[in-house]
């Protein structure tokens, strides 16, 4: 009677569990995903229309950032500038991709000698934004998020 009696506390204590209302289970089933979901990671990275969306994450990145970087490069070339000095320098670049697949620049990294030899360099990258092609933005979890990245230029006018 004494072992019955210890069994049946034991199964009534492990079995509070279900008596907790179902909107209590699903709000700590809810916050132990939450806490699972890596929030500085995206699921797909933003795409433009040559990119592949079924491509691994690090080709997706990398066909993200190589078109942008072909943009630039393209843009640069429209333009002639007169440099009294080689330049050799990588300048490091932060845009946003918002939920909406619009692009604008956070940050240009300070360059005293591109900004001496080039004024508008910074000018040129902002507008050059503007002539981008669609690019889809990232997701995570299925739903479009915004999205920050940073991108090295390399200038040589070697």
């Amino acid at each position: 009677m004494r072992n019955f009696l210890i069994l049946g506390c034991c199964l009534l204590l492990l079995s509070c569990n279900w008596f907790a209302s179902p909107e209590t289970r699903t709000r700590k089933l809810v916050e132990a995903e939450l806490l699972s979901i890596d929030w500085n990671d995206v699921d797909q990275y933003p795409l433009f229309d040559d990119c592949d969306e079924t491509a691994p994450k690090s080709a997706q990145k990398e066909c993200f950032e190589n078109t942008l970087l072909l943009h630039f490069s393209m843009t640069l070339q429209d333009f002639e500038f007169t440099l009294d000095q080689d330049i050799d320098d990588t300048i490091y670049m932060d845009f946003l991709v918002d939920r909406e697949g619009s692009m604008s620049v956070l940050y240009i990294e300070e360059n005293q000698l591109v900004n001496d030899q080039i004024p508008e360099f910074n000018g040129i990258i902002s507008q050059s934004l503007k002539s981008l092609p669609r690019v889809e933005p990232a997701l995570k979890r299925g739903n479009p998020v915004n999205a920050k990245f940073r991108i090295p230029i390399v200038l040589n006018t070697k």
